[in-house]
Parts: C-alpha cells; structure tokens; sequence
C-alpha cells in the first residue's frame, strides 16, 4: 500500500479513536477538576482536527497540516461569535456544545494552538518530516 493511503488510514484511525476519547472525556462522569475536563477536552477536539486534516492531505507536509488545523480551529472558534436566533438554540443541545462551543475564549484558541504544535512535531518525529 502506498505511504499516502498508510498515511490516510492511520491518521483517520487516530481521529476517530480521538474522537471517541473526547467524547468520554466530555460526558463520562469521570470526575475531573474543572480546568483539566475544559482544557483536555480542548486538547483532545484541537488534536482530531489536526489527524482528520493529515487523513485528508495524506501528502501535505506536517506544517502545512498543522497551519490548515490551527486555521479551522481558530475559525470555528471565532464563528462562536455569531450570533441567530436558530444559531444559538443549536448551541445549547448536546450536539450544538459538542460541535460548536457556546462561548468564545482566546484561551481556547491557544490551547488548541498549543496542542496541534504538540501533534506537529509528534508527527514530524514519526514521519521524518521537517515541521514546515
């Protein structure tokens, strides 16, 4: 198989266990403090748009992934400043939260910020891949 298609598969996997871990660490009762179940979740959602992005530009170079993830990221945290009627009705369901947050935070952002550089150079080490 060629080194893209591994490529593809294993970040999709990777997203996808990704995936199912922020998804306990959000609604599971695993009693976390405040801060570690805000910032891991954050962590965790900014790291599954990092791989869904590699799985989907298997032949980009890491920094290229990783610019393109920290824009969506940092876009979809912005768009947490729009603001409609049916908009912010969506927000408060379970998927609303999940998918598109309530509130915009900065913080949020450089958490997210933080963790794709995290995924970055995790992924540059494993590909012998240079970070930009």
């Amino acid at each position: 198989m060629p080194i893209r298609a591994n490529r593809r598969l294993l970040c999709l996997a990777l997203a996808i266990l990704t995936l199912i871990a922020g998804l306990v660490w959000r609604l599971a009762p695993l009693g976390l403090m405040p801060m570690l179940y805000k910032y891991g979740g954050s962590v965790l959602w900014a790291l599954m748009v990092y791989l869904f992005a590699a799985a989907v530009f298997p032949g980009w170079r890491v920094g290229q992934v990783a610019i393109l993830a920290c824009g969506i990221a940092a876009a979809v945290e912005c768009f947490r400043l729009v603001h409609a009627p049916a908009l912010d009705a969506f927000r408060i369901t379970l998927a609303g939260r999940l998918l598109l947050g309530r509130f915009f935070s900065v913080a949020d952002i450089v958490a997210y910020w933080l963790a794709i550089a995290f995924a970055s150079v995790v992924d540059s080490n494993a590909s012998h891949d240079h970070p930009i």
